[in-house]
């Protein structure tokens, strides 16, 4: 038995933020270009589900995934 990637808790400051803007906020990626790309080859998720729009408003409580990682948008 596995166990869960834990989920660390992400402050934005504020209610909404991009998708895109998430992943380089977080410094999960560096660059635009690589969001882009990661996203488009179906390598990122949001509350369990792969999503390939950049501009997708994320809410507080969405969870992101990257790399191993899990990310949970928070205020």
């Amino acid at each position: 038995m596995t166990n869960p990637v834990p989920i660390d808790d992400v402050s934005i400051g504020g209610e909404v933020i991009r998708l895109g803007q998430f992943l380089k906020f977080t410094g999960l990626l560096d660059s635009g270009g690589d969001v882009k790309e990661a996203i488009i080859d179906g390598e990122v998720t949001v509350n369990d589900e792969v999503d390939r729009r950049r501009g997708r408003q994320l809410k507080v409580g969405d969870i992101v995934g990257f790399g191993g990682r899990r990310l949970r948008v928070s205020p």
